[in-house]
Formats: C-alpha cells, structure tokens, sequence
C-alpha cells in the first residue's frame, strides 16, 4: 500500500501558487485577505 500524499513542487506551485493566485479575481481576494491577517507567507513554494 503507498502513501497518499506523493509531493511534487511543480503541480504545488501551478494549484496554489502566486501566480495562479494573482491572475483571477477570486484568487486576489484570497492574498488580499491572507495580507490583512498578517501571514507569513501568503502562498506555497
């Protein structure tokens, strides 16, 4: 039996990454809320 999670950096940063955040409106207002909570980090990778 294998572990579920098998982690790659690449299929990470193109889900949840910065630049997938930035480019809709709905992802904007995730980083728009995360910076006003005052995250460390405001995205993976």
């Amino acid at each position: 039996m294998s572990q579920t999670y098998q982690p790659k950096k690449k299929k990470r940063a193109t889900t949840h990454g910065f630049l997938v955040r930035s480019a809709s409106a709905t992802g904007r207002k995730v980083l728009l809320a995360r910076r006003r909570k005052g995250r460390a980090k405001l995205t993976t990778v």
